[in-house]
């Protein structure tokens, strides 16, 4: 577990487009997997979330964002080796990257990666930021995938406080 600039991004491989569940430039959330159709006229992606774990998180970033004036992502799917590098690289393709707070999220390798932002890191210690780790990684053992994201995203948005 590491920290640097971050950004939430949920993705699949590097060659797959991210799927951005709201409008331009807010929040993103992707998976890797192919998107299909809910009842509901949702875009949903088969992956480890149902869609409302889809929207719950999409609402969490949209609020992070919201509250903090900072810009956070979610990438979830195998990270490349170096893991730590292959997540700061992820985290510098993001718009406004200095301040974008990623967190990437390897279930497979059983890695997670906070990336922060120059300017985020200003108010997101190392110290906030492996405390938000740990209680992700407490969910993720408890197969909470979801969960731990949100309590991640929650935590490191309640350490940056309002804009």
């Amino acid at each position: 577990m590491t920290v640097g600039e971050h950004q939430a991004i949920v993705s699949g491989p590097a060659d797959q487009p991210l799927t951005a569940l709201d409008e331009p430039g807010g929040p993103t959330l992707s998976e890797e997997p192919e998107l299909s159709t809910s009842d509901a006229g949702v875009d949903a992606l088969d992956g480890p979330f149902t869609t409302r774990q889809l929207l719950r998180l999409d609402e969490a970033l949209r609020v992070a964002d919201q509250q903090t004036g900072l810009t956070f992502s979610v990438f979830i799917g195998d990270l490349e080796e170096p893991t730590r590098e292959y997540a700061e690289q992820l985290h510098r393709q993001l718009d406004g990257a200095a301040k974008a707070v990623l967190l990437a999220i390897s279930p497979n390798q059983r890695i997670l990666e906070i990336v922060t932002g120059s300017d985020a890191r200003k108010r997101i210690s190392d110290r906030d930021a492996k405390l938000a780790a740990l209680s992700m990684a407490a969910s993720f053992a408890g197969g909470d995938l979801a969960g731990g994201v949100l309590a991640g995203l929650d935590q490191l948005a309640s350490h940056a406080g309002r804009h």
